[in-house]
């Protein structure tokens, strides 16, 4: 059983390095998400259908979902795996959120 703990302890980073990535990369999905409020209020001011309620909501809740599926997959990785999946998860959030934004201001044609 030691053994087996010791090989999974060399595997792994320590935790502060594993926090400090989270909580970095935690910041850039946070401004995703503050990003997604401010573009919501000011949307709604203008009228919104109950399609675009629905569109913009989930944009508020997309980054934070993608944050904790990217945390579940890198969560047992050493810290540069994890910052790798983090980072990915970053991307596709990105992708996303340039189609909320074209799609909110009528550039696809729906």
């Amino acid at each position: 059983m030691s053994a087996e703990q010791s090989i999974d302890s060399a595997r792994t980073s320590p935790r502060w390095i594993t926090g400090l990535v989270l909580g970095l990369a935690g910041l850039f999905y946070a401004y995703a998400v503050w990003n997604a409020i401010a573009h919501l209020i000011r949307m709604a001011q203008g009228g919104l259908t109950a399609g675009g309620w629905i569109t913009l909501l989930f944009g508020v809740v997309f980054p934070a979902i993608v944050f904790v599926f990217a945390s579940a997959i890198g969560r047992r990785r050493r810290a540069g795996e994890l910052a790798l999946a983090l980072l990915a998860g970053l991307g596709i959030v990105a992708v996303f959120w340039l189609c909320v934004l074209s799609l909110s201001l009528g550039l696809i044609a729906a």
